[in-house]
Order: structure tokens, then sequence, then C-alpha cells
């Protein structure tokens, strides 16, 4: 049986593509040239994204980016068995050579779902348990992976303060203060949370990125506050990447931060 050609859908689907394969938001023109489309249809079709939420258009610089629904979409794949499956088996190894927990999360929203936890014998329970959601600002998890986002798309998840979740020990509470650590993530090229999530327990994530370059999933380490001091973090950032590209590897994705 011929399956049926669907113009609108093959074109609305080439748009989404393009504009996850950039670094930032492009102009309505660029997507029109790049696709070969008559620009009323391209400006027709993103108006309906738009409107759907798949796309964010930036008025101030007449430019079009992926909005957050696109996202859910990467989560809901994210969250279902291949990633848990692939990723389960590179977290025991990791958990094998350091003899910490490790967890590997996603963006949902704006905030991290775990998708899978290894816990290492003789070590402090955690609360990052499979299912469980957190903010993404406060998780090392969560501020690797978005440290990986375009600004105007981190400033769209948390247009408010009302986004921040309340914390009683003065933690990130504005938009300014949480550009500030994601410009401090992607400098040192790791993110950690120092007692954030739970207290005496840290954290240090990297971000693993799917074909296009987008964040696909957060690998994270904690441990005792007291067992790894802070200029040991880097070493340890290292051999989470190796874990963070396997896995990117295997969903033919990338790693760099």
């Amino acid at each position: 049986m011929t399956r049926p050609d669907v113009p609108a859908a093959r074109t609305t689907l080439r748009i989404l593509s393009l504009l996850a394969a950039q670094r930032g938001p492009i102009a309505a023109s660029t997507v029109a040239a790049t696709l070969q489309l008559p620009r009323s249809t391209t400006y027709r079709l993103l108006g309906i994204l738009e409107e759907e939420g798949f796309v964010l258009h930036f008025t101030d610089s007449r430019r079009y980016g992926i909005g957050v629904a696109a996202f859910e979409l990467s989560s809901g794949f994210s969250r279902q068995e291949p990633l848990t499956r692939l990723g389960r088996p590179i977290l025991a190894a990791l958990v094998d050579d350091l003899g910490e927990s490790a967890h590997l999360a996603v963006l949902h929203g704006r905030d991290v779902l775990y998708l899978v936890e290894e816990r290492a014998q003789r070590r402090p329970a955690l609360v990052t348990d499979v299912g469980v959601r957190l903010p993404s600002h406060v998780t090392a998890s969560g501020r690797a992976l978005l440290a990986t986002l375009p600004a105007a798309q981190v400033r769209a998840l948390f247009p408010t303060k009302d986004a921040f979740a309340s914390r009683a020990d003065g933690g990130v509470r504005s938009y300014a203060e949480l550009r500030r650590l994601l410009d401090e993530v992607r400098r040192q090229g790791f993110a950690a949370e120092d007692g954030d999530v739970t207290e005496k327990i840290a954290s240090v994530a990297v971000a693993v990125r799917d074909h296009a370059g987008w964040p696909a999933a957060g690998i994270a380490v904690s441990f005792s506050r007291d067992s790894i001091e802070p200029d040991r973090w880097p070493d340890l950032a290292e051999r989470i990447r190796h874990s963070a590209a396997e896995l990117s590897k295997r969903i033919r994705g990338s790693i760099e931060m």
C-alpha cells in the first residue's frame, strides 16, 4: 500500500529539525532560504508552531527558536525505555569505578526527572530516586543541562521570579543569578551543587548531547561532602565526561561543553 504524502506535515517537521540544529534563534528568511520554501508558507507554519508552543518568536530580534513544547517531546523520548536501557550499564560501570552513587536525569519543563539511580555500597541514601522530580536550577544535573541551552531558551523556562523554587538557604532566586551560575558551569566545563539538594551531600554532573547537539540527559555523581574535596571535582567531572561521551555515542550524539 502506497503511503500518502502530506507536504505540510513534512515541511513542518523540516522546519522544526532546522531550528533544533541551530545554536540560537534564526530569522524566518533564513528558514525559507535554507529549506527553499515560499516566505508565505514559512511564516504561516511558524505562526502555527508558535501558537502551539513548539516555536518561540523573539520579536526584538525578529528571530525564531525551538519552544518549550519541543523540549517536552524530547524529554518524552528520554523518559522511555531506550535512554534508560542504554544509560543503566554505563552508570553501573561508573559507580564500580568511583565507588560513589550516580544517576541519570532529563529535563522535564523546568524540573529534572530521574530515570536511573545506581547506588554505591555503604554510601548515604539519596532523594534522587527513579521517578523523582526536582527543580533543575537546584541540582547538578539540571544545571549541566540548562548550561547547554541558548540563553533565550533558559529565559523562556524561567520568565519570572515565581519560576524559582522557594529555598530557605538563599539559593538561586532570579534569572540574573541563574545566568551567572550557568556562565560558571560553562567556564569550568561541569556543573556542581554543594548541599543544595541534601545537607552534606555534593554532586558533580556533565550533560549528554543528542545528535543535534541538544541536551538529552545529565549524568551526575553524588557523594558525602567530606569525602571528595572541591579541588578534586574537575578530575571527577572528567571521569563522568567519559561516561557521558559513551552514552552520547550510543544515542548518536556528541559530548562537549
